[in-house]
């Protein structure tokens, strides 16, 4: 197990340390313009000077959209140099969410593409904290409403450094991140990141990821995720952005560049996989210099794993990760199969054990309880001991390798017994008839809860008239009944037009749950033991 080494320092001193080590090498390329570490870090000393002189206080907050752009990158490292907090947003964010970002975050400025800014520029009157808004992609000057351009915003800026202020404190708030939450009254919640969780899990991430002065990154994914720039800067590595969302896109870029590392969605990767072009030897396949690929977002089905593997000749991997760390807190390495669950071992210096649910203490390897985190890449105030009770039921395996179950907050219980609706849920999808498919509890008084399972039928599966629709789905449910225990089996049948999402491709269970607590509620007939269409 590598050592975890990471500096006593603060967060934009890991761009400040990349340009000394070496200022000419490229640090992030896009379709238009690569800029060095050098240049990188003059642009974030401009944003620095130009936060400074439009902040109207000393503790004015900024937001800034992760856009997938050379332009977030110093926009980040600039506002952390200022002093000033910043306050991540999503650029994929709707109104709604935006506006509680910013008013949760009374953010003075933000530093946004067009797009966002349109929305806030319609907003004005009803965010009293918002000053100025600051357009990152303004083409030919041309911004909505009172916005300014990026190079309005930073005339006269120099790109020098600052030398007033104290230093940041490494255990100080350096940003905030909002994350979709089902209890605070906006649905949203602030996590606080200081410096030091920042400055750590750039140092795990870039150790379990191979990553250094030498390695060339492609990066696929829909916004700039901060673990990812802070690894590549901390190990001075050379990061190719892909904006354009088709799967082959990505994967073709990293072949044109060389890449060591592919980062992208997992949802991507799976039609990449079906794309009849994937095949060994196309001449738009990345060689042998690629080194892994790297997922996020819903987990990879095993298969598809595999089939990304043999013809790619490069490992997929996936990590585990939650809104509380800044990185992973885990990760496969190369060699790992491609089991269902498996999120792989412990990111250096980071802890992990199982628990039970009652009592919260320590069960032995393949014993399912709660899974618990600890290391300093997670947020302060996580619990007692510094472990943090992640929500996910899982186990552990004797080389301490994690495999994840479910959710806790999916999980629910029928005759006192625990039910992971997503393992019913792998059992339906092996269905040929079946596209996808969702389970959730649908309430019981007298048992607790039933399994209810909602499936999107494949084009071909015949359904002519109602009948047959529930003759289908009762053929479905025996099937699967069959290979389920009595607690597990499904009682309630549904199809489905479409299964209702998060924007990272997870089922909604809450918007789900939500629709099934008021049909049982409507519903005056007792819940049937055999399947039906609700």
């Amino acid at each position: 197990m590598p050592i975890l080494r990471y500096l006593e320092n603060p967060l934009d001193d890991l761009l400040r340390r990349a340009a000394a080590r070496g200022g000419d090498a490229p640090a992030v390329t896009t379709a238009r313009t690569t800029l060095t570490f050098a240049a990188l870090d003059r642009e974030a000393d401009r944003i620095a000077h130009a936060v400074r002189r439009l902040a109207s206080r000393p503790d004015a907050v900024v937001a800034a959209a992760a856009s997938l752009d050379a332009v977030f990158p110093a926009v980040y490292y600039g506002t952390i140099r200022s002093g000033h907090l910043l306050a991540l947003v999503d650029p994929l964010t709707g109104p709604a969410a935006l506006h509680e970002i910013l008013t949760t975050a009374a953010a003075e400025i933000a530093f946004v593409p067009t797009a966002l800014a349109e929305v806030l520029v319609k907003l004005e009157d009803q965010l009293p904290h918002l000053r100025t808004i600051v357009v990152t992609d303004a083409v030919d000057e041309v911004t909505p409403g009172s916005a300014l351009a990026l190079s309005t915003a930073l005339a006269g800026a120099p790109d020098t450094p600052l030398r007033t202020g104290p230093p940041a404190d490494v255990d100080g708030v350096a940003c905030l991140h909002f994350t979709p939450h089902a209890h605070t009254p906006t649905g949203l919640r602030a996590v606080r990141f200081s410096h030091r969780n920042l400055i750590a899990g750039a140092a795990q991430t870039a150790i379990a990821h191979g990553l250094d002065a030498t390695s060339v990154t492609v990066n696929h994914l829909p916004f700039y995720h901060p673990a990812h720039l802070n690894a590549a800067v901390h190990a001075g590595a050379w990061q190719v952005l892909c904006a354009d969302p088709a799967p082959w896109a990505g994967i073709a870029l990293a072949a044109r560049v060389g890449a060591g590392h592919y980062y992208g969605l997992a949802s991507r990767l799976a039609r990449l996989a079906a794309d009849r072009r994937f095949a060994p030897g196309h001449p738009d396949l990345p060689g042998p210099e690629l080194r892994a690929v790297l997922c996020g977002g819903t987990p990879l089905e095993p298969a598809i794993a595999r089939r990304l593997r043999d013809v790619l000749g490069a490992p997929v991997l996936q990590g585990y990760g939650l809104s509380e760390v800044c990185t992973l807190s885990h990760h496969q390495v190369p060699g790992s199969r491609p089991d269902l669950g498996a999120v792989g071992v412990p990111l250096p210096g980071t802890e992990c054990r199982v628990v039970a649910p009652a009592g919260r203490q320590p069960v032995a390897v393949w014993s399912t309880g709660e899974v618990e985190i600890r290391g300093p890449q997670l947020t302060a105030g996580c619990g007692a001991d510094g472990w943090l009770s992640t929500g996910d039921v899982g186990y552990l395996d004797e080389d301490g390798g994690l495999y994840v179950v479910d959710r806790l907050g999916s999980v629910f219980t029928c005759d006192d017994v625990l039910i992971a609706p997503s393992l019913i849920e792998r059992v339906i999808g092996e269905d040929p008839r079946v596209a996808e498919c969702v389970v959730a509890d649908w309430p019981d008084p007298a048992r607790g809860a039933l399994v209810w399972a909602g499936v999107v039928l494949r084009p071909a599966v015949p359904a002519r008239d109602p009948r047959g629709l529930l003759d289908t789905l009762d053929s479905i449910a025996e099937a699967a009944n069959a290979r389920l225990s009595a607690g597990e089996r499904i009682r309630r049948l549904e199809a489905l037009d479409t299964i209702p999402r998060t924007p990272t491709g997870t089922p909604a269970r809450h918007h789900i749950r939500t629709r099934l607590q008021a049909l049982s509620t409507a519903e005056s007939t007792p819940t049937h033991p055999t399947p039906a269409g609700v």
